[in-house]
């Protein structure tokens, strides 16, 4: 049989939002030096066969003036979106549904470890308690509110710390794995 996991790579800020009150993530810029250091991203892309993103991360990523920016397989959650609707649908696979459905037509696909990203879609597979390993990574910035990474939850998920990392005196990075 074989191992699958659900991974999440993400930036909060001191107060747990991952996006602003305007759905923006330009605080991500706070401390600008974070972007020309490694933080751990390239290794963590290593460890998966692919990408799942919610439809405001995918349509965030068609937002900024780039190429293409991934090497792997991505899908997009939604069922709002159409092929064709944005810039790099040809990049992506559309899916809808319930989070188990979602993954296993991943499966199918060959696909077991993956990235998830996007707070709607990083909670609802919490609260089905899919999620095996999440990196969080903090700015020092306090937005007040706008989009939280957590929601509600039928039952406490425990989670360990298996490690923290401290960047340019400001950042910190924690790694917590499910427990099971």
């Amino acid at each position: 049989m074989t191992s699958t996991s659900n991974r999440v790579f993400i930036a909060t800020s001191m107060d747990g939002y991952i996006a602003d009150r305007d759905n923006k993530i330009d605080w991500l810029d706070t401390i600008p030096e974070i972007n020309t250091i490694d933080t751990g991203y390239n290794a963590f892309v290593e460890r998966i066969d692919a990408f799942l993103f919610g439809r405001g991360t995918y349509e965030t990523v068609c937002g900024f003036d780039i190429d293409w920016p991934y090497t792997k397989p991505a899908y997009v959650l939604s069922s709002k979106l159409k092929s064709g609707e944005l810039k790099f649908d040809e990049h992506v696979t559309y899916l809808s549904g319930k989070p188990t459905e979602v993954l296993k037509r991943i499966h199918h696909n060959g696909h077991h470890n993956l990235y998830i990203d996007g707070g709607r879609v990083i909670q609802d597979f919490l609260r089905m308690d899919l999620i095996d390993e999440m990196i969080i990574t903090t700015i020092p910035v306090l937005l007040g509110g706008g989009v939280p990474l957590f929601g509600e939850l039928d039952s406490k998920l425990l989670f360990h710390c298996i490690e923290t990392k401290h960047f340019l005196n400001s950042i910190s990075q924690n790694r917590f794995v499910r427990v099971r």
